[in-house]
C-alpha cells in the first residue's frame, strides 16, 4: 500500500464550498465556489504577486465570489490568506444565487441540494 506524501496530505482543504471567508490582509470577503488542491492558475498570475507575500503553490487555492464595499469580482486566493468570516452576513455578489441557495448559519448551500 502506497502512503500519501506529506505534501499530498497537506492539500486537504480547510474551507468548504458555500463557506463565507475573508482575506487575511485585504479588505474583501467572499463565498467559496470551487477549490483547487494546489495552485492551478497561470505562472504570469503567480509572478504578479510581490515576492515577499507570494504564497506557496503546494496548498489549496480557492475560487471566491468576492466583494468589497465598492465592487464585485471573482478572486483566486491561497488557503494561508483566508480566515472564516465572523460577520454572519450574506454577500451581495450577483453571481451567488446562480450557484447557491439561501444564506443560513454563515454559509450558502449549493443550489438544488437538500441539507
Amino acid at each position: 500500500m502506497e502512503m500519501l506524501s506529506t505534501q499530498a496530505q497537506n492539500r486537504i482543504a480547510k474551507y468548504c464550498l458555500g463557506q463565507v471567508v475573508r482575506h487575511r490582509d485585504r479588505p474583501f470577503r467572499g463565498v467559496i465556489f470551487d477549490v483547487d488542491p494546489e495552485f492551478a492558475n497561470t505562472q504570469e498570475w503567480y509572478d504578479s504577486i510581490p515576492e515577499d507575500v507570494r504564497p506557496d503553490k503546494n496548498q489549496p487555492f480557492y475560487h471566491l465570489y468576492a466583494e468589497t464595499e465598492a465592487t464585485y469580482y471573482v478572486a483566486y486566493v491561497s488557503e494561508q490568506n483566508l480566515i472564516p468570516d465572523p460577520s454572519g452576513e450574506p454577500l451581495e455578489h450577483p453571481d451567488v444565487p446562480d450557484m447557491f441557495g439561501d444564506f443560513s448559519d454563515g454559509r450558502y448551500p449549493l443550489a438544488g441540494r437538500l441539507n
